[in-house]
């Protein structure tokens, strides 16, 4: 055996489970509830823009209300399992998101529809591969290559960069089923929250777009919150 497969083996057999380190992630990240504020701040070919959202999640329910700029305040997304509703106040309509529909930019964000979709634990979608380490701002990280376990998730392939200590993701990867980059994150920021690291500042990027993406800025965080179940209907859309 040579001295190269040698180190191989060695390095290989010293990395963590990938699918046991993901379930550690969404154990750290995942709570039964959630109420957010924040700020997008979007930079694109006419400039930059931001947009204040408030946001409450439970489950694989979400409920979404622009509070600026002054001409979009009061647009609201409904999210059900996986059904998307939008209401926008000027129209006084309410339309449900599908089908090619859920891959544009939402307020024109670097994120789309199926981004806020998002399940927020990875561990019941992809399989997890510790392929090996790295540090992020001196951060020792773990690197984990993920593939989809079923072909209908927007995106088949990921790669995560993790904070060994906090099991936090620090950088993250999305790509299509044939390799090609689609997305970036990086967190800038993070704070320890209700007994929980956060990532508080993280700037996404679209890479089939130019622009130096969208910087979203989490304001105010209250986690395993009580929230009434009647916020989510479509009712509460009109309100």
């Amino acid at each position: 055996m040579n001295t190269f497969l040698a180190l191989l083996i060695f390095f290989s057999m010293n990395l963590p489970d990938g699918d046991s380190l993901l379930s550690r992630i969404d154990e750290n990240t995942f709570t039964k509830s959630r109420m957010v504020v924040a700020s997008m701040r979007i930079t694109g070919r006419r400039g930059v823009r931001t947009v204040r959202i408030r946001s409450y999640s439970r489950g694989d329910s979400a409920f979404v209300e622009y509070l600026a700029p002054e001409r979009e305040k009061g647009t609201k997304m409904l999210k059900l399992g996986r059904d998307l509703w939008i209401y926008t106040p000027e129209s006084d309509r309410t339309i449900r998101i599908s089908g090619h529909m859920l891959r544009q930019s939402v307020a024109g964000s670097d994120l789309s529809y199926e981004d806020m979709m998002e399940e927020p634990r990875l561990r019941p979608i992809y399989r997890a591969v510790t392929t090996g380490s790295d540090s992020i701002d001196s951060r020792p990280v773990w690197v984990l290559e993920l593939n989809a376990r079923s072909p209908d998730v927007a995106y088949p392939k990921r790669k995560i960069w993790v904070d060994r200590e906090r099991l936090i993701v620090l950088k993250e990867e999305r790509f299509s089923k044939s390799g090609k980059p689609l997305k970036r994150a990086e967190v800038l920021e993070t704070k320890w929250i209700d007994s929980r690291w956060v990532a508080t500042r993280v700037v996404f990027r679209d890479l089939l777009k130019t622009g130096a993406g969208t910087e979203f800025v989490i304001e105010e965080i209250q986690q395993d919150i009580s929230i009434p179940p009647a916020l989510f209907s479509k009712a509460s859309l009109r309100r």
